[in-house]
């Protein structure tokens, strides 16, 4: 983890730094080709030099999401539009037990998102 990445986890107060950092070990233990860098100051990951998701938090309540960079091309009820064109959220509560299967759901469907991409050029 580079210091700059280290510094934005380590910047966010409890419960929600614990929560960003699991759910950067849950993407990263996801797949092994996906990795970690920093863009727009938010982590970064991406596979395949591709970007799947970003990790941020709301303005507001500060409270945890994860960014989906493709997210207009799921269609899932869980995932918020909001008034991005191109990226949907899913909220996490840092209180609550973080739902590994509907994460593992996320981003099995970028990864497959990606593959499509890559295979229709």
């Amino acid at each position: 983890m580079t210091e700059k990445l280290q510094s934005y986890y380590l910047s966010k107060v409890e419960p929600f730094r614990s929560c960003l950092l699991a759910l950067r070990e849950i993407i990263l233990d996801h797949n092994p080709v996906i990795t970690e860098t920093q863009k727009y100051f938010m982590p970064c990951f991406c596979y395949k030099k591709k970007i799947i998701c970003y990790l941020w938090t709301d303005r507001k309540t500060d409270e945890p999401y994860i960014l989906v960079a493709d997210g207009k091309l799921f269609d899932m009820p869980e995932l918020e539009q909001g008034k991005r064109s191109r990226m949907k959220i899913f909220r996490v509560d840092p209180e609550k037990d973080l739902p590994l299967e509907m994460i593992r759901l996320i981003l099995n469907k970028a990864l497959e998102n990606l593959s499509k991409e890559q295979k229709n050029k």
